[in-house]
């Protein structure tokens, strides 16, 4: 097999992972705030990556710098982007938030054109230009009645995407000196579950969960380690213009599983027609 096409199923893989983590994150979110849950999810995935370490783990590549660039990425991401994505799922829903973070790509091509030298063609100008189409699809409401959320909303997300973009890219740097997509995971979730359950002890406020949440939460830790793990395993084989682009695509998966299991989501033709023309805008940058 080509490591283009690997690199692509891997791709697509994480990507419908990532939409099952959106709908198990809003079925979770009724009985815990974004913190709560985060509490939950990133260290029950940290620790699944160190129960596997021993048969997954390579460690004949050790490389210092590569080791630190894991760790450095592992202090917003998943930390501030499972909490952004998690408050983002809470007020808006998981299709707009899910639809919204897949401007990844715009942030990601941008990192890899900067850093990693690649280059810039006209399909990812027509992807762009479909994925604002669909933003503004996504983000005009036609009058205050027909929104539920504040505008503002939308920033979460949208940072997300930009911090998920940054990841991918040092990643990216970071397997060239060190190719075990595994110790990028298990480094990254290792202080990502350091930074949130500091944050958590810190709080003056704390908001404890109700116990029917953490079954949802541990799900969504799961499938987001796996997503994770997937998406590096993506990116040691392919280039970043390939895999974030593909794994832009999971809000189709989360659509898909917004209509079959949260029969009481509402998914309007506008949401639909934004979430299509973004995801639209992924396929063209892939295509090109």
């Amino acid at each position: 097999m080509k490591p283009e096409l690997a690199s692509a199923l891997w791709a697509l893989a994480a990507a419908a992972g990532l939409g099952a983590a959106m709908i198990t994150t809003r079925l979770g979110l009724r009985y815990a705030s974004p913190a709560a849950g985060a509490a939950i999810g990133v260290p029950s995935s940290t620790l699944v990556f160190w129960c596997l370490a021993p048969f997954l783990l390579d460690t004949g590549g050790f490389n210092f710098a590569a080791a630190g660039m894991f760790a450095l990425v592992g202090l917003f991401f998943p930390a501030a982007v499972t909490l952004l994505t998690y408050s983002g799922n809470q007020r808006m829903g998981p299709t707009i938030t899910s639809a919204v973070s897949c401007t990844t790509p715009l942030f990601a091509l941008s990192g890899a054109i900067l850093f990693l030298g690649e280059g810039l063609s006209a399909g990812d100008v027509l992807g762009t230009a479909a994925i604002v189409l669909g933003m503004l699809a996504l983000s005009w409401s036609g009058g205050a009645r027909a929104r539920s959320w504040p505008l503002w909303a939308i920033a979460l997300p949208v940072a997300a995407a930009a911090l998920r973009a940054l990841a991918q890219v040092l990643t990216k740097a970071g397997l060239a000196l060190w190719g075990s997509p595994y110790a990028a995971g298990l480094i990254g979730y290792t202080v990502s579950a350091v930074v949130i359950l500091a944050a958590t002890r810190l709080r003056r406020r704390r908001e404890p969960a109700d116990r029917r949440a953490t079954p949802w939460f541990v799900a969504t830790g799961m499938f987001n380690g796996a997503s994770l793990f997937l998406m590096y395993t993506a990116l040691a084989k392919g280039k970043v213009a390939l895999v974030s682009p593909i794994i832009a695509t999971y809000p189709l998966f989360t659509l898909a599983l917004s209509i079959l299991l949260l029969r009481h989501e509402r998914v309007p033709p506008r949401v639909a027609l934004g979430a299509v023309l973004t995801v639209a805008g992924v396929a063209v940058l892939l295509a090109f």
